[in-house]
């Protein structure tokens, strides 16, 4: 009896299994608390060039997925002295922004009203993704690479001033506490998201006590994640490494500064700006936003044609909805603009394409399952 019990045993585990149920995928349940599928207000501005462009795009996206959000709208310009208060109050209240790109001008006396966001509500965490899109081709596969930068200190913290006429001194400001706590969410996101390695980026071979401060606070951070590989590299070299060999890197966690380069490059590398989500976040607030460089949002002729790229600030929203706890709303937004992108129909001129920036947002309604 057991030989024949063993015998039917054999017999099932090698036959093949019925084609519609080998086909049969189960899926992930989200079991959500009581009263989180109520729509959440987030805050929107579009802010200056082609920002109200890519923003509209988002807004009709979510409006055909049904996705649970309204946006309270404010416009906001980069030339502005500083954000409005009820635009810093509704940030405040929803938690969460959308934001366009903010021109700042060069030089003079106009400060930086993305620099104003990120410090007023202590944005200390940027987080870009830089990754090889399905139907793109770039230079280099298996890019998949998140640059986390430290964004409230640095040379960033604006204060400079000038000593005597001719000669002006800028401070680069690093602290302990901004650095640990940077440090302490690349790990944390490494850890939660199935992450292997973090490199931080720095240049302590010369500027030995501020960068000497932040790697310290990595190496001690490191130290209770022994699970996840951790390594260094100067910032210089980091950048020919990425150009060359850009898979080696998982995690990336850098001061301010450098994080800014070392976004743009890898983004690059994978794809280009047009593509990379990113956000901003603090303990109380999230913005998010094209990952990397928006350097095109004073593109006047991109703007008059209306052929801006779409796609980051769509996987930015992508982002934000899983943020906000409505992952399905963002697998469906990843997924539609993965099928427009690998179809390549419907392209901007970024990607090699000649869409406007309305025939792409069609063709990514068209592919919501």
């Amino acid at each position: 009896m057991a030989r024949r019990s063993v015998s039917i045993l054999r017999h099932l585990l090698t036959k093949p299994l019925i084609p519609a149920l080998a086909a049969q995928t189960r899926s992930v349940t989200y079991m959500p608390r009581t009263g989180d599928g109520a729509p959440r207000a987030v805050t929107l501005i579009p802010g200056d060039g082609i920002g109200p462009l890519v923003t509209n795009a988002v807004e009709q996206v979510m409006e055909a997925m049904h996705a649970p959000v309204y946006f309270e709208k404010y416009e906001v310009t980069g030339d502005m002295p500083r954000v409005p208060e009820e635009v810093m109050e509704s940030i405040r209240k929803n938690k969460v922004c959308l934001k366009g790109g903010l021109a700042t001008p060069m030089g003079g006396g106009v400060s930086s009203l993305n620099m104003q966001l990120r410090r007023d509500l202590d944005l200390y965490a940027s987080l870009v993704n830089c990754f090889n899109m399905r139907g793109l081709q770039t230079k280099h596969d298996n890019v998949d690479i998140v640059v986390i930068r430290e964004n409230t200190e640095g040379e960033y913290s604006g204060l400079e001033h000038e000593v005597i006429p001719g000669v002006v001194e800028s401070l680069k400001v690093i602290t302990k506490f901004c650095s640990e706590r940077i440090a302490k969410y690349a790990f944390e996101y490494a850890y939660l998201n199935n992450r292997k390695k973090v490199t931080a980026v720095h240049k302590a071979n010369i500027m030995k006590l501020a960068d000497g401060l932040f790697l310290e606070s990595c190496r001690e951070v490191a130290e209770n994640y022994p699970g996840i590989a951790y390594n260094e590299i100067i910032v210089d070299n980091c950048c020919m490494q990425l150009v060359s060999k850009p898979e080696q890197f998982d995690v990336m966690v850098t001061p301010n500064l450098y994080g800014n380069l070392v976004a743009n490059t890898a983004a690059g590398i994978a794809g280009g700006t047009g593509v990379m989500p990113g956000g901003n976040v603090g303990a109380d607030h999230a913005i998010f936003e094209q990952g990397a460089s928006a350097g095109n949002v004073g593109n006047q002729k991109m703007l008059e044609e209306k052929k801006a790229n779409p796609v980051a600030l769509l996987l930015s929203s992508a982002m934000m909805l899983r943020h906000l706890q409505f992952p399905s709303f963002s697998d469906r937004l990843e997924n539609a603009v993965e099928r427009v992108i690998l179809e390549g129909k419907f392209r901007t001129k970024d990607l090699g394409g000649h869409s406007t920036t309305q025939e792409v947002v069609d063709a990514v309604i068209a592919a919501l399952d």
